[in-house]
């Protein structure tokens, strides 16, 4: 019997959740359906360029796991590029992470790690620099 899944950490979701071969009708392609991990195992890995032991580090699983994640959605979207499939990307096990910030004045917020990068993380109510940080924060997904 096969251990239950891990749930896989993500600091990024798409905004757009949907690709298909331009001038053909949705209604005559088949589709692929690539899971949120999926995809930021390809985001980690193909667009961040790190290392498979730090891409596996940052979702939270094995350097194995992470190299059979990434194979699947390279096979995915290799088989949708190729076959002229539409891809969606939508479900899958993981947890979205978050940024947890407390500034001198008392105040906690959270932020998005994807769309917080390079930015300054100032409180959203008095406008001060955090005095701490507890890296990272995660919730489960109910998608």
């Amino acid at each position: 019997m096969a251990r239950p899944t891990k749930c896989r950490r993500v600091a990024f979701i798409p905004g757009v959740k949907y690709f298909k071969p331009a001038g053909i009708p949705l209604r005559f392609l088949s589709e692929v359906c690539l899971s949120i991990e999926e995809a930021e195992s390809i985001r980690l890995k193909d667009i961040e360029q790190l290392e498979q032991e730090q891409c596996a580090e940052k979702m939270g699983i094995s350097r194995p796991t992470f190299q059979r994640v990434l194979a699947a959605a390279r096979k995915k979207i290799a088989d949708a590029l190729l076959n002229g499939k539409a891809i969606r990307i939508a479900g899958g096990n993981y947890e979205a992470v978050e940024l947890h910030f407390i500034c001198s004045n008392g105040h906690e917020w959270d932020i998005d790690q994807a769309a917080s990068a390079g930015t300054e993380h100032l409180c959203p109510k008095c406008k001060t620099p955090p005095i701490d940080s507890q890296l990272p924060r995660c919730w489960k997904s109910d998608r």
